[in-house]
């Protein structure tokens, strides 16, 4: 559904995007991480056909970016960081208009409009000059608009940017809903728990270039390394020397009552731990993976290229 090789944007003597190379289905969400500046806009930018690639080519929903820019626009549902709300219209006047810029009749935007801006609680404020909305109903609508004509791609920058946590989760929920095998979207975003939560594939992107994309968890895999697993224990056990472990299991840390090991095959290594663990009359109370985080996976990568 959207598609980029080589992607590339040069401005002057600033490569911006230096080449990008993409690929989500149909079904996924792609979520874009990195630093302000790194090109995360500008890659969404040449993906909308508001920029034309200095070199490669991207294809969205089966159109050329650069050769069918009105198809891909008709086709691609858009939150940009500056949203072009009218501030004198009423948000019915304002989805009215660009309904008729997708060229909706007025049968088709009617239950589209009102079924959108309850789900996003909007409907009691649709007579309400937008001048008057605030920064979080603003941007509420402007998801409203980019959803307006069910598009089969959707392209949303910080889509939860200014808004209270209630608003933020029902914004979440809608992109769940939203995520379905015809349709494919591409998220950037500051915040790594609501990346976490959406994304199949995460792209760490810095000064133009992909660093890693990946799974959630193949990228923590990647860059943080195997998953270490941790027993709880009923007691004590620093006076456990950590003798007869099995091969591929090595201890790599203790506290009082826990101790954490390193294990290159788990599915074939665990049970033998857990035997040897047992063996030694230590009471083992709870045994699981260690909890990693995106964000720590996201900060290494940063370290990591600026070292």
């Amino acid at each position: 559904m959207i598609f980029a090789e080589d992607l590339t944007k040069v401005f002057d003597d600033f490569i911006a995007v230096d080449g990008v190379n993409l690929h989500v289905p149909p079904g996924q969400v792609m979520v874009i991480l990195g630093p302000n500046g790194a090109g995360k806009t500008t890659t969404v930018r040449m993906l909308t056909s508001i920029l034309k690639p200095t070199r490669g080519r991207a294809m969205v929903a089966g159109y050329d970016v650069a050769r069918q820019p009105e198809k891909v626009r008709a086709v691609v549902g858009v939150l940009t960081e500056h949203h072009g709300l009218y501030g004198r219209m009423n948000a019915e006047e304002y989805l009215q208009f660009f309904g008729e810029l997708y060229g909706l009749s007025r049968a088709q935007l009617r239950p589209s409009m009102n079924g959108l801006l309850e789900q996003f609680g909007l409907d009691e404020a649709r007579k309400k000059r937008l001048g008057e909305y605030s920064k979080g109903m603003r941007q509420k609508l402007a998801l409203v608009r980019a959803m307006l004509h069910d598009p089969p791609v959707l392209l949303l920058d910080e889509p939860t940017s200014a808004m209270d946590p209630e608003s933020a989760r029902t914004v979440r929920d809608a992109i769940h809903s939203l995520v379905n095998g015809s349709r494919a979207m591409i998220l950037c975003t500051h915040n790594l728990a609501e990346a976490e939560e959406l994304a199949d594939q995460v792209a760490i992107i810095r000064r133009g270039k992909i660093l890693f994309c990946d799974t959630p968890e193949g990228l923590k895999q990647r860059i943080l390394g195997p998953l270490e697993y941790e027993a709880r224990l009923s007691e004590n056990a620093n006076g456990w020397a950590g003798d007869s472990l099995p091969p591929g299991v090595r201890l790599v840390a203790r506290g009082d009552d826990r101790l954490r090991f390193h294990v290159d095959r788990p599915d074939e290594e665990i049970p033998g731990l857990l035997a040897a663990l047992l063996a030694q009359s230590l009471k083992v109370v709870a045994f699981q993976p260690v909890q990693r985080s995106l964000e720590q996976a996201y900060l290494a990568a940063m370290q990591t290229e600026a070292g």
